[in-house]
């Protein structure tokens, strides 16, 4: 049993019962995480997602859903693409400004 509900149960506004599944997920102090994944990927798509894992997979499993819940809400577009494309384009950018400074080095 927890003490307060779970993040879930609170946005929810529902009973946390003693086997929710999102708490152990959805701990009270992280509102927006769940937030987030409601919105994107809806509670009950969730919950079904949980219950169709094995247990020692389900913390992954939400850790990737919170990460591209977020990328979606900031990008609704690209989501995680978008973030990883701009990601790339930095690596190339900084792989050329290390590209001109070890020729320069040479000379």
């Amino acid at each position: 049993s927890y003490n307060s509900p779970c993040a879930a149960c609170k946005f929810l506004r529902r009973k946390c019962l003693p086997d929710c599944i999102y708490a152990p997920y959805f701990p009270p102090e992280e509102p927006q995480k769940f937030a987030s994944v409601h919105k994107i990927f809806g509670a009950g798509n969730v919950s079904k997602l949980l219950r169709e894992l094995l247990p020692h997979q389900r913390e992954d499993a939400v850790s990737s859903l919170a990460y591209e819940a977020e990328a979606r809400v900031r990008d609704p577009v690209y989501g995680c693409v978008g973030a990883i494309t701009f990601l790339q384009r930095q690596v190339e950018r900084l792989q050329k400004e290390l590209d001109a400074a070890n020729a320069d080095l040479i000379r």
